[in-house]
């Protein structure tokens, strides 16, 4: 499959950022993309680097025109897309959220982060409920797709879950800032790679917002922890064409999760 990623800056103004991510997804388009996502909390500024503001403003429903438009872009591209954002949901939660929008332009899921952080420059329980449904896997023609948030991977339990689902791919909609320790996150994320033989797409924002720098670096890794596609901290959109079916290949190769005793892990 044909993977793209928006590495995106995002400014205050949310009819920016979504006219950014419309343009992204033509470009997407042309270069024959099968599945674009995007950075996490996408359509605005990153608000939960301060403690409980008020970021109502901010807020989308599955009815916002922005949510449309990209609905529309999927059917016009015949592409499959996974927006993050800000949810104001049904049950009266808000949520860390990110939509699987099928290539015939309907919303066929929504997954919400599961944990979440508070922590210095990340107050998220300010902002987000923890899901009320954990970790979801979706079928496509070049494999299973599997969705973890940001935070999310930091948890074992999260990119195991979703191997275990059968995903072939977990995308990762991430906020990493430029204080973190990128060189171990990359090692994080080769290291579940190499533990459940699952590749992994990890496409985050960049840009200065407040007192944070966002790094960049998206980085993509094969089912064998090879790093496929790595990027500097500029806004761009990263094509990568990945092989689903390696994953069994490796999963062949190196048994892991068959050789699993569950029994004895509680």
């Amino acid at each position: 499959m044909r993977l793209a990623m928006a590495q995106m800056a995002m400014t205050d103004n949310i009819d920016e950022n979504a006219d950014r991510a419309l343009a992204y997804y033509d470009q997407a388009g042309e270069a024959g993309a099968d599945l674009l996502f995007f950075p996490e909390i996408q359509f605005s500024p990153f608000f939960p680097q301060y403690e409980n503001r008020d970021a109502s403003r901010y807020l989308m429903d599955l009815t916002d025109r922005h949510v449309a438009a990209l609905q529309n872009k999927a059917l016009q591209h015949g592409m499959y897309v996974s927006p993050n954002l800000y949810l104001e949901a049904q049950d009266g939660h808000n949520y860390d959220a990110s939509l699987w929008i099928n290539e015939q332009g309907h919303i066929s899921g929504i997954s919400t982060m599961v944990h979440i952080l508070q922590a210095e420059r990340f107050y998220e329980c300010d902002y987000y409920a923890p899901s009320q449904d954990g970790f979801h896997v979706f079928e496509t023609p070049f494999g299973k797709i599997g969705i973890v948030i940001c935070f999310d991977r930091h948890m074992p339990e999260s990119i195991r879950t979703c191997a275990l689902r059968g995903a072939d791919l977990v995308i990762i909609p991430t906020a990493n800032i430029s204080a973190e320790p990128l060189e171990m996150f990359l090692w994080e994320i080769r290291v579940q790679v190499m533990q459940n033989q699952v590749a992994i797409a990890m496409c985050n924002r960049v840009g200065k917002e407040g007192d944070v720098a966002f790094a960049g670096q998206s980085v993509v890794v094969d089912p064998y922890g090879n790093v496929v596609s790595e990027t500097d901290d500029h806004e761009q959109l990263i094509i990568t064409d990945i092989d689903l079916t390696q994953t069994a290949a490796a999963r062949k190769q190196r048994p892991f999760l068959k050789l699993r005793r569950p029994e004895w892990y509680a």
